[in-house]
């Protein structure tokens, strides 16, 4: 694989890490981009999605530049908005704002939109958005403190991370899995082996 293009995932997630490697995929660099996620007004949860993933990629790619080690890199980014209808919740930060997710959650359908980018070593973006429809059990206020006072909800989109504790709030998905967690496996893949990214070659030694 020496000669396989270099790969640079513009983000710090462990999952989005955890994701690339369930697939053999270790990318060279993690240049996280540090952005303002805010919505602008109106902006829909797909359209914040696809925004947010191709400015972490661009950002990704300004960063790689100035490392001559990472000359010519991919860069991949992604993002991940949960929204009821066309309110969009928040990342929580506060174990209010985790609350007020989860009880808006409960017992209701909900959709989780991802996307993500591959700045190419042309310097072309391409880009693509899954979306996941997911259901909450009715959950009891014993379980929204239980879960609070397990922490996992910290700095994760919606208050909950369904690779966790709150996977057992899932009562339907229809979807991606892995997009939920925050990376979609099939639609990764397809971007990284249309630029030319060698993603089988290690498999053979994977035990």
């Amino acid at each position: 694989m020496k000669d396989r293009p270099k790969l640079v995932l513009a983000s710090a997630s462990p999952r989005r890490l955890a994701l690339l490697e369930q697939i053999g995929v270790r990318p060279d660099a993690l240049l996280p981009a540090s952005l303002d996620e805010t919505p602008r007004r109106n902006e829909r949860p797909r359209s914040l999605a696809l925004r947010l993933a191709e400015e972490k990629a661009r950002e990704g790619a300004r960063l790689a530049a100035q490392d001559a080690a990472l000359a010519g890199a991919l860069i991949l980014a992604a993002d991940t908005v949960v929204a009821v209808g066309r309110r969009i919740l928040p990342k929580a930060e506060t174990p209010e704002e985790a609350a007020d997710c989860l009880r808006l959650l409960s017992g209701r359908a909900h959709r989780v939109s991802t996307a993500i980018c591959l700045a190419t070593r042309r310097g072309a973006l391409k880009s693509r958005l899954v979306e996941t429809r997911l259901r909450f059990k009715r959950l009891s206020e014993r379980e929204i403190e239980s879960y609070l006072g397990s922490g996992e909800w910290t700095g994760k989109a919606g208050g909950y991370a369904i690779q966790g504790l709150a996977g057992c709030f899932v009562s339907k998905l229809a979807g991606s899995y892995g997009a939920v967690v925050g990376l979609p496996l099939y639609e990764t893949a397809a971007l990284l082996a249309g630029e030319g990214f060698p993603l089988h070659d290690g498999w053979s030694s994977k035990t």
